[in-house]
């Protein structure tokens, strides 16, 4: 095994890892990782590849609870919601992409329960922030699911012009989102936000793809990842609705 330097530890890379589920597993953050491995090529990991991670927080599994600590019940209520709903969000995604590329006579059903995401996010926010700001974060993700659909419509028709103007009004949304989050929560990170939700974007495209070429294997593990970062989304949003409001979760 190569080494590695002081103040780093190697990491053999495993089947199905990739740089931003490693820095999960870790506590790191993808750049830390590039910084302590200047010749890596984060787009092509091989198993059995030695990784150095840089040292100082003790590794866990991506999308698994925090390091055992104690919390009050309201904290733990608002974050089983918060996984929840974001679980409910990445499920029924998937469930929609299915059906849409295949026809399925299911569409409408799991559209419609697709759409009520946003309506469940706006009844959790509302005691928090208020009915205007959870009404204006409901428009917004909604949104980010009604473009998406327009994204896989196009692609399965074949166009690609049309789905590439899809993808652009769909980071553009992401970029919205992340700004409205901020703007209720300083706690809530652009840089942070936006990193994420660029990467659910491109995993869910990446799923849809898999889906509609019929590389359904594929699709499984693209998923797999999908739902561990929704845990980190779920999470982050609750870290910081008590950072900001403590008072509410003692």
């Amino acid at each position: 095994m190569p080494s590695c330097p002081s103040g780093t530890e190697a990491y053999i890379v495993r089947p199905r890892d990739s740089l931003w589920l490693i820095a999960q597993r870790f506590q790191k953050t993808t750049q830390e990782i590039l910084s302590a491995n200047p010749m890596l090529n984060k787009d092509n990991l091989h198993i059995g590849q030695t990784i150095c991670i840089p040292s100082g927080r003790r590794p866990h599994r991506a999308g698994s609870p925090p390091p055992p600590q104690n919390i009050s019940k309201s904290e733990q209520t608002l974050s089983n919601l918060m996984r929840l709903l974001w679980e409910q969000h990445v499920y029924w995604t998937r469930l929609f992409l299915v059906s849409t590329a295949f026809g399925l006579p299911d569409t409408e059903p799991v559209t419609n329960r697709l759409l009520r995401n946003p309506k469940d996010f706006e009844a959790a926010l509302m005691p928090i922030y208020g009915e205007n700001i959870a009404a204006a974060f409901a428009k917004l993700f909604t949104s980010h699911l009604t473009i998406a659909a327009e994204l896989v419509s196009a692609a399965k028709a074949g166009d690609s012009t049309a789905a590439a103007d899809a993808e652009k009004r769909w980071y553009a949304n992401a970029n919205e989102i992340t700004a409205f989050l901020n703007s209720i929560n300083p706690y809530w990170s652009v840089q942070e936000w936006q990193k994420m939700l660029y990467d659910h974007l491109a995993m869910t495209k990446a799923e849809a793809v898999a889906i509609l070429t019929q590389k359904y294997q594929d699709s499984i593990d693209i998923f797999e990842n999908i739902e561990q970062e929704a845990l980190m989304m779920a999470d982050t949003m609750t870290r910081g609705l008590v950072r900001q409001f403590p008072q509410n979760y003692r």
